[in-house]
């Protein structure tokens, strides 16, 4: 696969109010789309019973020591984490439907109990209400690539703000949310159901993907092209893409599938100092 560089250009500082009636008209026309279409939403949640089969489950750590990041804002994150587990836990999606990230949490509002958690934007974060989900939309994105259940949206995040310390997923692997038009859906267009556990622990956010049905493939995502442009306006931009191979039940290779094309703005220096 041949490198097609695209100029990004630099990073722009729009107007408030034009950000404002950005996110209004994106925000409406999600709810249109919520209640005037005939996608059927995934709705059902059950605790009590959970599905057979694993299909696939990861963990990521609650805590990091980021530079310049107050803890007591991934302190308030982890708050956040929990109210929103409650209304994603034991979600079962059954053939035909969409799962939904906003539909399902709903709006993140201190009259909900959501704190101040860390909010990334344009490159730069500051403390807003909720957040911090967006460890939760990753999370649900990285184990349903590896199952055979389709994204359907998903938002790549536009720039690269921290360096790969302690990396354990490809770059680009992620999937950023915003209430409600930056949304990550995914569809199950198989024959069996399918169940979304989401649970904290003392140290980790944890996600599964389980089935009524033993699973037939496995996968394995892996990144390639990755590189590192100087762009004409003196920052930098990264880039990748991500890929997976399919085996089957005896671990043969029966496929390899473009996943996406991931390019974000680097908010720091790639190069190391003497």
């Amino acid at each position: 696969m041949s490198r097609q560089r695209r100029k990004l250009g630099a990073p722009q500082n729009r107007s408030q109010l034009r950000l404002g009636l950005g996110r209004l008209y994106y925000t409406m026309r999600r709810y249109g789309e919520w209640f005037l279409t005939r996608k059927r939403y995934a709705r059902t949640v059950n605790r009590g019973i959970t599905l057979p089969h694993v299909i696939f489950s990861h963990h990521t750590p609650l805590l990091r020591k980021l530079r310049n990041v107050n803890m007591q804002l991934q302190q308030n994150k982890i708050v956040n984490l929990k109210l929103a587990s409650t209304c994603i836990n034991g979600l079962v999606l059954k053939p035909g439907e969409t799962f939904s990230f906003w539909k399902m949490v709903g709006k993140t509002t201190h009259r909900k109990g959501y704190l101040k958690g860390m909010v990334l934007n344009n490159g730069d974060f500051y403390a807003g209400t909720g957040g911090g989900l967006c460890q939760m939309s990753n999370l649900i994105y990285w184990i349903t690539l590896h199952t055979p259940l389709t994204v359907t949206e998903r938002w790549r995040h536009n720039y690269d703000v921290f360096p790969d310390s302690n990396r354990t997923q490809p770059f680009g692997s992620g999937a950023t949310v915003a209430y409600n038009y930056i949304d990550l859906q995914i569809k199950n267009e198989t024959n069996a159901d399918y169940q979304l556990l989401i649970w904290l622990d003392d140290q980790d956010l944890n996600g599964e993907w389980r089935s009524a049905a033993p699973p037939e493939s496995s996968y394995e995502v892996y990144e390639s092209d990755h590189f590192i442009n100087t762009e004409w306006w003196g920052g930098y931009t990264r880039c990748n893409v991500l890929r997976r191979k399919v085996y089957d039940t005896e671990h043969h290779e029966i496929g390899d599938e473009l996943i996406c094309r991931n390019q974000a703005i680097m908010m720091y220096e790639p190069l190391l100092s003497p």
